[in-house]
């Protein structure tokens, strides 16, 4: 398969090294992070391609749009309406509950910097579906990109964005100067 040949190059010729958890065996949602960078586009297929994941990711709708459109779903993506994000959520659960298989990849700081919380967006999907989590991450600090730990989530916000925090606490993106702490504003209600 090209895609699969393709991470074989990249890989070995990167001055990346792909460092990763065993590829998760079952339908996931797998958090792409911290998303510092439009390379973060290139390691999450490279990765996936590697490990043999089938992935559907979510992005802005305007990738969508002209001549990019069947590109972008023909790489698995899905457009998300910013005026309407919650109706992609359902989408999704939708998607997941009518059978179709597939490791959903989500950026969950959103747009590469400017942002003070993760969007709630991976952690609703999740336990909507009953997927489990899959941390990957890019790291310039070690120049190493991958997949860590599949958690199951439990409902209790704070301590599941505990585990995530203590997984993503020394990694730091490709632009290290944009990451965003993994901290969703449903961990202290007096936010919303």
């Amino acid at each position: 398969m090209i895609s699969h040949l393709f991470a074989r190059a990249f890989w070995a010729l990167s001055r990346w090294k792909l460092v990763s958890s065993p590829a998760p065996s079952e339908p996931t949602v797998l958090i792409g992070a911290p998303h510092t960078s439009n390379w973060d586009f290139v390691f999450m297929l490279a990765i996936s391609w590697r490990l043999g994941v089938e992935v559907k990711w979510l992005g802005k709708d305007s990738l969508f749009k002209g001549w990019r459109g069947p590109l972008m779903r023909g790489l698995g993506g899905i457009p998300v309406d910013r005026a309407n994000a919650s109706g992609v959520v359902a989408e999704v659960v939708e998607r997941v509950r009518s059978g179709e298989v597939f490791g959903l990849v989500v950026a969950p700081d959103g747009t590469r910097g400017g942002n003070s919380h993760w969007k709630s967006g991976f952690y609703r999907i999740a336990r909507e579906t009953g997927l489990p989590v899959t941390l990957g991450y890019v790291d310039r600090t070690t120049m190493t990109a991958g997949l860590g730990p599949t958690l199951r989530l439990s409902g209790d916000v704070r301590t599941d964005m505990d585990h995530i925090r203590a997984f993503f606490a020394d990694k730091a993106g490709f632009t290290p100067s944009r990451r965003v702490e993994p901290r969703l504003r449903e961990e202290d209600p007096t936010e919303h």
